[in-house]
């Protein structure tokens, strides 16, 4: 007689690849989520500091696995200092260091930092390029960091998802998707042409403010009666917008 092998229980990763998927939001309901966050924050902006289209560049470089606010510390000190590809490039990476040493990874961003500028001043004559590919080949730079630039500097609409972005997108039931690019793709079909421009800076704070990773203030949350999370914090909700 052959044993037969116990079942096994479900772990909490079994649970969740079992886990199913909130339902996604309505047209009618993503059109109503943008207009509220619009009408609380009509002109949304990163919180990176920032005033040319380099500064921004080197900023979000800076920013990967570090605050805003400690990125706006280092550069607070350094722009002063070195502001352009040529100014930085002379500084070095030695001499870049100093200026960034208090954000995680700073060895490797000083590297990437100088050797970027050093691309655009003999690619582009010292400018940032407004071409997707051309950011994705400075080094450093990924998809996100050009997404963000072209978004920011130049006004294009497109969608930056970091991990803010991802987490309201999957949680809220606005952009399902397994992974960044799904979810990327899955916003610029779904976020209303009109609230296109500004959805990337909408989600991020919203993510970073109210949809938070361990415990969202889901009380105080403007668009708690659209989002399909099933898990809500406990208390009241906030008063509608007038």
């Amino acid at each position: 007689m052959s044993a037969t092998k116990a079942k096994p229980k479900a772990g909490k990763a079994t649970r969740r690849a079992g886990a199913r998927r909130p339902p996604r939001l309505a047209p009618a309901e993503v059109e109503e989520m943008f207009a509220r966050f619009k009408a609380l924050n009509p002109k949304p902006t990163t919180e990176l500091e920032f005033r040319t289209p380099y500064e921004l560049l080197v900023a979000v470089t800076l920013s990967a696995q570090a605050t805003d606010v400690g990125v706006n510390k280092a550069t607070r000190r350094l722009f002063p200092v070195a502001n352009t590809p040529r100014q930085i490039a002379a500084l070095g990476v030695e001499g870049l260091k100093p200026y960034i040493s208090t954000i995680g990874l700073y060895n490797t961003k000083a590297a990437n930092v100088v050797a970027m500028a050093q691309q655009l001043i003999e690619k582009h004559g010292g400018e940032v390029p407004r071409d997707r590919a051309a950011l994705e080949a400075l080094p450093g730079v990924g998809r996100k960091t050009a997404n963000v630039v072209l978004n920011t500097a130049f006004g294009e609409p497109t969608m930056a998802v970091d991990t803010h972005i991802f987490r309201v997108a999957n949680r809220t039931g606005l952009a399902p998707g397994k992974n960044v690019r799904q979810v990327e793709d899955e916003l610029l079909r779904t976020v209303p042409q009109a609230y296109l421009h500004d959805a990337h800076h909408w989600l991020i704070l919203h993510g970073r403010y109210v949809c938070k990773a361990r415990r969202p203030d889901c009380p105080h949350c403007p668009v708690r009666d659209l989002c399909r999370y099933p898990d809500k914090t406990p208390g009241e909700p906030a008063p509608p917008l007038a």
